[in-house]
């Protein structure tokens, strides 16, 4: 198990089969750090092309198809004082007749935050209008981060799949540890999009968007293979469907789930529908990009 210190010197706006930024073995753990989705470094400087530039791809020694590897984000820290997000709204979020009252993109205004990683908050600097004193507590999240995908595949950071990517769900936080599906030798693992905030859906087509230092811890679940991305925290157990429209999302989650529920825990199809019927939750990861992601939530109390 070796500790890493790696300094990225060049992004990927793609998941897909690059060339392998550096090579590590299961249970070594990497320190590191990530540009914002416009590629602005920890002094707001832009080193790298927008969207959501990933630092990576990490090549995980013996990772193969048919295997899961397993990340756990040990830490997420903002490692600048300001961060940016958007104003406006997703046109998938709200009514057709209500749309020409938004400001779209030719009239796009960022918001200016300060980020405050000590205190724990983010306070708008501007513009203040009606909001005032608006301070919140923050929540720093990974947006965008995953795998290489199948078949040879670079998939944009922009949109997501079975691979990972882009989902913005706000769950994976520091403390969690996420699973995706080994498409590739080495399984090419990849992070960036940090947000300091975001609520579910990322209804404005951002969260609070900053730099991030980020320490991962990687494994691998040798010949257990898994379809669509998975998620562990203290109290539940989750998974991610990626797609469009919403309802295929929720179907690729849910299955998801269900084969977790019958190969992991031993429930045969009416003891896991018991367990759905009256015991899931599902959360909403990004609404705004191509593909809208869904997540099936099951609290371990109910599990044996």
């Amino acid at each position: 198990m070796t500790l890493h210190h790696f300094t990225p010197t060049r992004y990927y706006n793609t998941h897909g089969s690059h060339e392998p930024a550096l090579r590590i073995q299961p249970g070594d753990t990497v320190i590191t750090t990530t540009v914002d989705a416009m590629g602005q470094d920890e002094r707001g400087e832009s080193i790298a092309e927008r969207p959501n530039p990933q630092t990576g791809p990490f090549y995980v020694e013996g990772a193969e198809p048919g295997d899961t590897l397993v990340v756990h984000l040990d830490s997420l820290t903002p490692n600048r004082l300001s961060g940016w997000s958007s104003q406006i709204l997703a046109p998938s979020v709200l009514e057709p007749w209500y749309l020409p009252r938004l400001p779209w993109e030719v009239d796009r205004q960022d918001a200016a935050w300060h980020v405050d990683v000590a205190a724990g908050t983010a306070s708008l600097v501007e513009p203040l209008g009606r909001l005032g004193n608006f301070t919140l507590p923050i929540k720093p999240m990974l947006g965008c981060f995953g795998v290489a995908p199948y078949g040879n595949q670079a998939i944009s950071t922009m949109t997501s799949g079975q691979h990972g990517g882009n989902m913005d769900y706000r769950g994976f936080v520091a403390g969690v540890t996420a699973y995706f599906p080994v498409f590739v030798p080495g399984a090419l693992f990849s992070l960036g999009d940090g947000h300091a905030l975001q609520g579910d859906g990322e209804m404005s087509g951002s969260g609070i968007e900053i730099s991030f230092e980020a320490q991962f811890t990687v494994d691998l679940r040798k010949g257990k293979r898994s379809s669509w991305p998975r998620g562990e925290n203290d109290d539940y157990i989750f998974t991610c469907g990626n797609a469009r429209p919403l309802d295929q999302a929720v179907q690729h989650a849910s299955t998801e789930m269900m084969v977790w529920l019958n190969e992991d825990y031993g429930l045969n199809a009416r003891e896991a529908a018991m367990v759905f019927g009256y015991c899931v939750e599902y959360d909403l990861g990004n609404m705004f990009d191509p593909a809208y992601t869904m997540v099936c939530k099951i609290p371990k109390r109910y599990l044996p």
